[in-house]
């Protein structure tokens, strides 16, 4: 597309959905949002970019093929879900580990339902961007 206004848009639309996403994506634990619809807008954000400046131009600013960042994600989803196995749980049990926790205090929660989120993400992400720069090569 050749719309000077459809570029400046994109200039800083696209990475404050980047922001939103990753502000959906933490937020998603404990109330809607997580893991799927970070991911669906981080992709919006790219897509916009490739409908703006042309695919080429957004696969040189996304700088990793999408395919490897789905398959990266898969992986961290996996190892997110196998964690339970080191502590004889079944596979998916959540495991909590609290960092700087003392007597009084509970420290700073971190999960593998987190680590598990960030996966979806990536895999959502890249599976979005995947099939939408096929298409738009193919138009």
């Amino acid at each position: 597309m050749n719309s000077v206004i459809l570029r400046a848009g994109t200039r800083y639309l696209a990475p404050l959905l980047l922001l939103f996403s990753v502000y959906m994506l933490l937020r998603g634990h404990n109330e809607p949002g997580g893991g799927f619809i970070g991911g669906l807008i981080g992709a919006t954000g790219f897509v916009l970019y490739a409908i703006a400046c042309g695919t080429a131009e957004a696969r040189r600013a996304l700088r990793v093929l999408p395919q490897n960042i789905a398959v990266t994600g898969l992986g961290i989803a996996l190892l997110a879900g196998l964690a339970a196995a080191l502590f004889g749980d079944a596979l998916f049990t959540g495991q909590w580990l609290f960092l700087g926790a003392t007597e009084t205090e509970k420290g700073l929660p971190l999960s593998t339902v987190l680590v598990f989120d960030i996966g979806v993400y990536l895999v959502v992400f890249g599976a979005v961007l995947t099939l939408v720069f096929a298409m738009e090569e193919e138009i």
